[in-house]
């Protein structure tokens, strides 16, 4: 939300949304030092929650350094080391959205780090998926090293930005499955839909992309609309919509919704 206004606010109260959820990700260009993410986690977990509650919607957040600025490994070092003064703030989930972007050593160590970090502090997690080509690569670099520590909890970890040829890869595995919703690209509401109808409802949630790209806040209730054009019960539709995020994001104790 860091990179909308507020008139996305008002949509998304005015849709019937009863919480936003918003990773750590990337700024639309690389941050030079940890003090550029030092007053960022600071806009997540102080600026971010007022805003939002001007409006009616209460605001949580995921804390890590983004995939996209993991190349750099003493940064990177640098930004996890600020990272547990921040996890005791009333609005922060977990660590997220860690993951790969290019499939890189580098990156890889990264993602390391932060499962260590998530897994010392007991925290829930949410992992990003590399784009496109790398997708299916990146999704098993991901499961293996999460698999490798024996402190993680598949239910307590959701691998975000799925698709048709990796959701099986995480369901079989025994975590939860994102499909982050885009007008133009990743998964758009009928193709969601689809894979519900394929894959099943449980350990799946929706998110509603937004960023700087071309991005719809309003995705979710969009693809309940879809769900619902094509004859899915409202019973349905509530418990992928609604039910699931929340059995999910349950486990923090901080998500409490009045």
């Amino acid at each position: 939300m860091v990179s909308r206004v507020t008139d996305d606010y008002i949509d998304m109260v005015t849709a019937g949304c009863q919480a936003v959820c918003e990773p750590a990700f990337w700024a639309g260009f690389d941050r030079s030092s940890v003090n550029g993410f030092y007053d960022y986690f600071r806009q997540l977990t102080e600026h971010e929650p007022k805003r939002a509650a001007k409006f009616g919607l209460p605001h949580f957040a995921w804390l890590c350094i983004n995939p996209k600025e993991s190349e750099d490994v003493k940064l990177a070092e640098e930004v996890l080391a600020i990272i547990p003064k921040f996890l005791n703030a009333p609005n922060v989930l977990g660590i997220g959205e860690i993951g790969l972007n290019k499939n890189s050593k580098n990156e890889v160590r990264v993602l390391e780090l932060h499962i260590e970090l998530a897994a010392r502090n007991q925290q829930l997690i949410l992992v990003h998926t590399p784009h496109l080509e790398d997708k299916l690569k990146g999704t098993r670099l991901i499961l293996d090293a999460l698999k490798s520590d024996p402190r993680i909890n598949p239910e307590r970890v959701i691998i975000d930005h799925v698709e048709e040829h990796t959701i099986r890869l995480v369901l079989d595995a025994g975590f939860w499955a994102g499909m982050t919703l885009y007008p133009e690209s990743k998964c758009s509401p009928a193709r969601a839909v689809d894979m519900l109808e394929v894959y099943g409802s449980e350990r799946i949630w929706m998110n509603s992309a937004c960023d700087w790209g071309v991005s719809i806040p309003l995705a979710v209730p969009r693809t309940a609309l879809e769900m619902k054009k094509r004859g899915h019960k409202n019973e349905l539709i509530d418990h992928v919509i609604y039910q699931n995020p929340v059995k999910f994001l349950s486990q923090c104790p901080k998500f409490i919704l009045s």
